[in-house]
């Protein structure tokens, strides 16, 4: 990416006196935030006015700055994968050159006094209170960190919103089918008495008097007809009512249909009442967004990533690097990414702007490019800006599958969770992503696309340069990896196909998110890089009880066995030990030298591991039993060598797969 030019210096913004208490009493928020505590909505909205109290102090004093009008709310439909496109409100130049300054851009004006992150300039803007020395504030500035943490918890809180409506979208879709079948079930009835009641009424209009009122049969001149006639009388009264009680089941089973029909007309409206709600957090979502600038979403990536180990923390800091480098030298020209909604139409792109083309000539759906000196720079929707930014913040986290965050990901609920905080409702699993995306060739590849794997099993989030970003089976976290060989590309900010696209070619036996199957027998328990002992509390994951935690998919399994074990003894499993970091083992080899393994050693350093107790410690007694029979159900086992009557019997030592 090309180097930027210094930027045009901005004059200092003055806070009024309402302004400067505002930004005052949030700045006290600020040190809960960088300690990882979450606002209340009162705080949040505290933090709110603080920011908006600086923009406004930005506006006043911006070079040929003017007021902005109020942006009127927009009312769109819902759509069934995503919501539609949005034209722009207003556009303006994308780019600055150092002797002229950007004015008329209603995206370069948003969020105009933060600082420049440290990671990307040097330069740092400061908000100035009243009664304090110029460029310098008693309680600090309103930095970039700020702004970004307020921006995280307003997404996310958003997300959750979203996450919500769409259950509560599932859940209204399951009564609408619910009311059809019923509809359906009283439709069939009400045509079977309707037949019923039609044979009936067909055979009394052909039958002859005589026919139906036998009673015309008696006659004083033949006693002995009179029984008989009497007899045929009593059935057609008979049959007459049940004649009536037809008539009556019918008319009932027509209510009972018009009734099902206004249910249906009652779920029908109700899901698309939540679908709609859904929809408008996906706009607010969207907006929110199109409002960040550069040093917000370069600084938002960097928060709450976790550390990885050796090799892979050193690709996770450079693909790091490399993104906020390139939103740097954007926020440095003073260009803003525009919604995804004005490059649509490769005719009408905002000014500065021109559709950025392929090896071939042609123009790549999505991406623009601008000028920065005198080199083109290629320019991201603020969705896509988003979603990576999001995604690299979760660097380091856990992989689990089955979950979509905010602690643990699977392939996946990663690359959902990622784009859902940049307003695009993506499914959660690799199968439905890649179905209802908008295919791209491999070699057309942009930053933020979604790459699946051969077999589509896997999938993440292109970073450019050949790595993606995603949540790893094979690694148990989230990290950046290479483009596989044969993979597939989807653009999730392009409309979605009318139909399914086709299912990718089989990619052989694999697990969840392309996970190599198990293989019998010993296997290596080293993982995610790390050195035995010295695996990170973070990117482990509890077990219910207190200190004890393993690799998150052992823990998944260990509560699911101790769920098993409760129902069959009436409480959970008994545990002593788990996860051992290295100073843990070097303190148990001190105390028990006999027993403890070589620090650095011990399997329980691999987080793969547990000590049992509450009868299981004693082999022979109905726990320890259970556990041999029902342990390996949940992928737990007992290593040879502590079985009952082995070199080193330990009962009570049972380990996630064959580690020893």
């Amino acid at each position: 990416m090309p180097a930027s030019r210094a930027s045009a210096v901005r004059p200092r913004p003055v806070l009024n006196a309402r302004e400067a208490q505002a930004l005052r009493e949030a700045l006290a928020l600020r040190q809960a935030l960088a300690s990882g505590q979450t606002l209340t909505p009162a705080q949040a909205d505290a933090l709110r006015t603080a920011t908006a109290a600086a923009t406004a102090a930005a506006v006043r004093t911006a070079p040929g700055s003017r007021p902005t009008p109020a942006r009127k709310p927009v009312r769109r439909k819902p759509a069934a994968k995503r919501a539609p496109a949005r034209k722009p409100k207003a556009k303006g130049k994308a780019a600055a050159r150092p002797e002229k300054a950007v004015t008329g851009s209603r995206w370069s004006t948003r969020l105009g006094v933060v600082a420049m992150s440290t990671l990307l300039v040097p330069a740092v803007a400061v908000l100035v209170l009243p009664g304090s020395d110029e460029g310098a504030s008693t309680n600090g500035p309103l930095d970039v960190t700020s702004l970004a943490l307020t921006a995280q918890t307003s997404l996310l809180e958003q997300a959750g919103k979203y996450r919500q409506l769409e259950q509560e979208v599932a859940q209204r879709q399951t009564e609408l089918q619910q009311a059809r079948d019923a509809e359906q079930a009283a439709r069939t009835q009400v045509t079977l008495d309707q037949q019923v009641v039609g044979a009936t009424a067909a055979d009394l209009y052909r039958a002859a008097p005589a026919a139906r009122f036998p009673v015309l049969g008696v006659s004083v001149h033949d006693a002995g007809a009179t029984s008989d006639a009497l007899f045929r009388q009593a059935l057609a009264e008979r049959a007459d009512r049940t004649l009536e009680g037809d008539v009556t089941r019918a008319e009932r089973t027509g209510t009972a249909l018009a009734t099902a029909s206004r249910r249906v007309d009652e779920a029908e409206a109700a899901v698309a009442a939540a679908s709609d709600l859904a929809a408008d957090v996906l706009v607010k979502v969207r907006d929110k967004v199109e409002d960040l600038s550069p040093e917000v979403t370069a600084q938002l990536a960097a928060l709450g990533t976790i550390p990885a180990a050796g090799a892979q923390q050193d690709r996770n800091s450079q693909a790091l690097a490399r993104w906020q480098t390139y939103l740097g030298q954007l926020a440095a020209a003073g260009i803003e990414p525009p919604p995804a909604a004005a490059l649509t139409d490769a005719g009408d792109l905002p000014a500065g702007m021109s559709p950025a083309l392929d090896a071939a000539g042609q123009p790549v759906p999505g991406v623009v490019w601008a000028i920065i000196g005198s080199s083109p720079v290629t320019v991201l929707p603020a969705e896509t800006v988003a979603a990576v930014s999001t995604a690299l913040s979760q660097l380091g986290k856990p992989f689990v599958g089955g979950t979509s965050g905010p602690d643990t990901y699977d392939c996946g609920g990663f690359t959902s969770a990622a784009w859902l905080l940049a307003g695009y409702a993506v499914p959660s699993t690799p199968e439905s992503q890649w179905a209802t995306g908008a295919p791209v060739a491999l070699t057309d590849l942009q930053i933020g696309d979604l790459v699946f794997s051969p077999g589509g099993q896997d999938v993440g989030i292109y970073l450019g340069d050949g790595d993606v970003v995603g949540a790893s089976a094979g690694t148990f976290q989230v990290g950046v990896r290479s483009v596989a060989a044969g993979s597939s590309a989807t653009r999730v900010t392009l409309p979605a196909p009318s139909a399914p696209n086709a299912a990718l070619p089989f990619g052989g036996d694999t697990g969840v998110c392309g996970a190599a199957l198990p293989v019998p027998g010993p296997v290596s328990p080293a993982w995610g890089g790390y050195s035995n002992g010295q695996i990170p509390s973070e990117v482990l994951c509890a077990l219910g009880v207190a200190r004890h935690a393993l690799r998150c998919d052992a823990a998944a399994s260990y509560v699911r066995m101790s769920a098993a074990f409760e129902s069959t003894f009436g409480s959970p499993l008994c545990i002593t030990d788990s996860y051992r970091s290295y100073a843990s083992q070097v303190s148990a080899f001190h105390r028990k030298p006999a027993l403890a393994a070589v620090p650095g050693t011990s399997n329980h350093g691999w987080a793969l591991a547990v000590d049992l107790c509450g009868g299981i410690n004693v082999a022979g007694t109905p726990q320890w039993t259970w556990m041999t029979a029902n342990a390996g159900r949940f992928g737990f086992v007992q290593p040879d060598w502590a079985r009952p009557g082995a070199e080193k019997p330990e009962p009570w030592h049972w380990e996630f797969g064959y580690i020893s």
